[in-house]
Parts: C-alpha cells; sequence; structure tokens
C-alpha cells in the first residue's frame, strides 16, 4: 500500500493542503491545545511589538501534522508582518536563498517547512544572515574572485522540522525561540473536529466528533481527514449529511479504522510480531523482510503511535510486543502461552 493513500497517514496530502487553508485558525487565541506554547508565544510577540522590533527566530518542532504551519502564520497575522513561506527541499543552491533573502522587508517573516532537510552549503550561508543580517558571496572565479557583503532588513526566520535532532548545533542554537508540539488529548481534538465540521457546514453531534478524536492518533490533521471521509459515507450511504455517533461508526469498519485509530498496517505489524516471534524481541530488519516493507516506512511511519500509545517496545535486542497491544489483538496465541505460564 502507497503510504500517502493510508487514511491515518500523517503526512500532509493534495487533499489536506485544500482543506487546511480553510480549516486553519485565523487568529492566536483560536488555536486550539497546546495552551503553554501558546501562552508563551504570545509573551515573546507582545513584547517584541512593545520595543517595535521584529520576533527573534523561532523553531517549531514535533511531529507532522500538529500545527506548526499554522503557527507561522498565525505569527505573520498577529505581528501584521508579510511571510515568505519555502521548505528545505526547495532551497537547493545558496543563489536560491539570496534571492530570498533580499526580497524581505523590514519585520518580514521567512518560513522553512523541513528545515532539516537544508543541503549543509545552503544551511551554513543562513548563519550571518541569521545573526548579523548579513549575507557574504562570492563573485568571479579565480584571480577576479571577490566577497560581497551585502546587508538585510532584520527579519523573522522560523524554522518547522519533524526531526529537531538532524538539525546542526550551530543553526539550532540560532534560534532564540524554541517550542515542541506534542500530540493533542482527544478532548482539544473533538473540538477541532467540531469547528472544522461548522466551517465545512458539516452538521455533526458532539459524541460523533468525540468518536473521531479517538481515532485521530493526537493529530488534528489526521482528525480533519477523518471528518471529509465520515462526512462523504454519510452522504452517500445515508443520503444525509448529519454526522452521528453510528455514522462515525459504520464509516470506521468501511475504513477498518479500530476505535483506538490503527489500521490494518498497524494490527498486521503487531499481528506478525506476535505469531512469528512470539511477541519479539525481533529485529527491526527480520520485521521488515516479513512484512515485506522497507526498515523506513517502519520506523517512520508505523511505529511512532504504537510506542507512544505504549503498544511496542523498543530494547537493545529488537521490538517487543506490550500487554496492552497483545489485549488489543486478542491474540489467541498469547492467551496460550500466558495460561501454559500460569500452569508453572
Amino acid at each position: 500500500m502507497d503510504e500517502r493513500k493510508r487514511i491515518v497517514f500523517n503526512q500532509e496530502s493534495e487533499e489536506d493542503r485544500v482543506y487546511s487553508l480553510s480549516l486553519r485558525p485565523g487568529k492566536i487565541d483560536e488555536f486550539i491545545g497546546q495552551q503553554a506554547l501558546i501562552q508563551n508565544l504570545k509573551v515573546s510577540m507582545e513584547a517584541a511589538k512593545q520595543r517595535k522590533e521584529p520576533c527573534e527566530h523561532m523553531l517549531f518542532s514535533g511531529p507532522p501534522g500538529l500545527g506548526k504551519t499554522s503557527l507561522a502564520y498565525l505569527v505573520g497575522h498577529e505581528m501584521s508582518a508579510r511571510i515568505t513561506a519555502t521548505s528545505g527541499p526547495a532551497i537547493e543552491r545558496a543563489g536560491d536563498l539570496i534571492g530570498i533573502l533580499t526580497n524581505l522587508e523590514y519585520g518580514d517573516i521567512l518560513f522553512i517547512d523541513e528545515i532539516h532537510r537544508l543541503s549543509k552549503v545552503v544551511e551554513e550561508f543562513l548563519y550571518p544572515a541569521m545573526e548579523n543580517f548579513q549575507i557574504d558571496f562570492v563573485v568571479d572565479q579565480g584571480p577576479y574572485a571577490k566577497t560581497i557583503n551585502f546587508n538585510l532588513k532584520p527579519f523573522t526566520l522560523i524554522g518547522a522540522t519533524t526531526r529537531s535532532g538532524l538539525l546542526a548545533s550551530p543553526l539550532r542554537d540560532r534560534f532564540g525561540i524554541f517550542h515542541h508540539l506534542d500530540f493533542y488529548a482527544n478532548e482539544d481534538l473533538a473540538l477541532i473536529v467540531s469547528n472544522s465540521a461548522k466551517k465545512l457546514n458539516i452538521p455533526t453531534e458532539e459524541q460523533a466528533a468525540s468518536e473521531i478524536a479517538k481515532r485521530s492518533r493526537g493529530t488534528p490533521r489526521i482528525a480533519n481527514r477523518l471528518l471529509r471521509r465520515v462526512r462523504d459515507y454519510a452522504q452517500v450511504k445515508t443520503n444525509n449529511n448529519r454526522i452521528t455517533t453510528a455514522v462515525v461508526n459504520e464509516a470506521m469498519k468501511t475504513l477498518g479504522i479500530d476505535e483506538i485509530g490503527l489500521d490494518e498496517k498497524d494490527r498486521r505489524l503487531l499481528r506478525v510480531i506476535d505469531e512469528n516471534y512470539k511477541g519479539g524481541p525481533v529485529g527491526v530488519e527480520a520485521l521488515a523482510a516479513t512484512l515485506n516493507e522497507e526498515v523506513d516506512t517502519i520506523v517512520d511511519v508505523i511505529e511512532p503511535y504504537l510506542l507512544k500509545i505504549g503498544f511496542l517496545r523498543r530494547s537493545p535486542r529488537g521490538r517487543e510486543l506490550t500487554e496492552s497491544s497483545l489485549s488489543h489483538v486478542k491474540s489467541s496465541s498469547y492467551q496460550k502461552q500466558k495460561s501454559q505460564k500460569e500452569l508453572f
């Protein structure tokens, strides 16, 4: 299965990009969840406003789909600043960055998504731009080469990363404000679903929103995606756009998503560890070979949520199932093994 076609996959699809524009909060006070982060961010922005200065450079880290891009645009809105958005893979050469930086006005915001994927050359080019608002570039070659210093107008760089550990220390240290986004509580996700349903003009019961939230893996992006799939089911199967708890449960069955957000790919990994490797430990290479998956797919796509909810444990010897995961999949082999241990 193409990972991008998984309903509960937290990478952004083209459909997500279209809907995110209409569902994105317009003001910082409309942002749901991450309350400690929001309060600290408000203080930083208010202090910068009082000093009539641009905000310090900011770095938002955390798993995909939690709102890093939304926060960058909210900072731009609150600071009444123009925002220029790009991504790490899109800036291939230092020359690409020169054009962006020299076009920034005083107080503008440069947002770089996936900033950990900047090339080393581009990354080092950012250091003086962030620290002294200067860039140095070489023109001509050989004996005619000369370095030109160009002063930039003070700006704010906002970086977003899903893997802050891959950032070089010199780059990470140049961010004055660092915030980590964590997975959302079900209560916050239910509120996000309800708000999104209102914006999309979808009548949704409060309990139905809670049922969608429970299956959203702590991620607003997945919550909004599930809401759209349930809306489609309600429209086609019930000839009624109203979303009820019964409609959510039926739609989730057809999508193969259980009550805690696991899909067949997650359950298959748990079954393989249980049935083929007696609950583990098993090395990730052996697991990838058995599942006919790439190691990166298991490590980056399937494992994170299972680790978060305590269904999987990493040890020096490999991956192991926990009691809660064995109970969830109702493994007959586990029940048999448990009974045999009790006899002795």
